[in-house]
């Protein structure tokens, strides 16, 4: 049994103007995901051969940027406390009180990359590639911030390396913001940088990444303690034991392969001759 570090969620305190501020290790480390994408995406965009303006190249970036925060915080308010927010629609504004989607950020990248692409006439999937090692980076930062603020814990385990949390009570639990920044960020990255290197059909690098993160997020959510939601007092689990992460994990994966189908059985383009 492992005891939490008790890491202090705030980086850094200070006083200006008679009011106290703090820099939380949460959002700097999101931050530094969008600085390491904005530094080496160039890089990875070298290995699919596109080329892009400057212009462009930071659109790309303040769009994604924007995906993120935008739809990963109406995510949450859709998809896991819509009855909540619907009773009390200001605190949709509130997100230092927390609650931030995956899935609603995924949606939210990929229409303002949509949007943002189609007004530059440039295609999707030969930009989308290259950015997916750094939506694994933000991922694995995210998560390394959840477990810092000794958030969204795991179930109750006997494992060696179960760990008693703050405010979990006293008993070991899985530190699933761990295993979900070892599986959605170091081997996404690694799986997507490798994929990217084998120069596969433009696309593939993108839904094997949305696929992926569905298997381990639908796994993981086993052992992760779900969000206390008005939903499953009142309705209970889908099937008997399905979170509403489990289930977009499984539309994920299904879009996924159906995403792959297509892309696999469409026709080359024929070249000019």
């Amino acid at each position: 049994m492992l005891h939490y570090p008790n890491i202090d969620p705030n980086m850094l305190e200070f006083n200006l103007f008679g009011r106290d501020f703090a820099i939380r290790w949460y959002g700097f480390l999101y931050v530094l995901s969008f600085i390491i994408a904005y530094i080496f995406y160039r890089y990875t965009l070298k290995l699919k051969g596109v080329k892009v303006t400057r212009e462009q190249y930071e659109g790309i970036i303040f769009a994604a940027m924007l995906g993120v925060i935008l739809g990963g915080r109406l995510g949450y308010v859709l998809f896991y406390n819509l009855p909540y927010y619907l009773r009390h629609p200001l605190e949709v504004f509130f997100v230092w009180q927390g609650g931030m989607s995956f899935h609603g950020g995924a949606l939210g990248v990929i229409i303002a990359g949509l949007i943002f692409l189609k007004r530059q006439k440039l295609k999707f999937y030969p930009l989308a590639d290259p950015m997916m090692p750094f939506a694994a980076i933000g991922l694995g930062l995210g998560r390394l911030g959840n477990f810092i603020n000794a958030e969204l814990w795991g179930k109750v385990t006997t494992l060696p390396w179960g760990m008693v949390f703050p405010e979990a009570g006293a008993k070991p639990r899985h530190p699933s913001q761990l295993y979900e920044a070892l599986l959605e960020g170091l081997v996404l990255f690694l799986v997507s940088l490798l994929l990217l290197k084998r120069r596969l059909k433009d696309g593939v690098v993108f839904w094997a990444f949305i696929g992926l993160y569905g298997v381990f997020r639908f796994l993981i959510e086993f052992v992760r303690v779900p969000d206390d939601l008005d939903v499953y007092r009142k309705y209970g689990y889908f099937l008997g034991f399905m979170t509403i992460g489990q289930i977009l994990s499984a539309l994920m994966m299904v879009a996924a392969a159906i995403g792959i189908w297509h892309i696999y059985r469409k026709k080359p383009e024929k070249k000019e001759q």
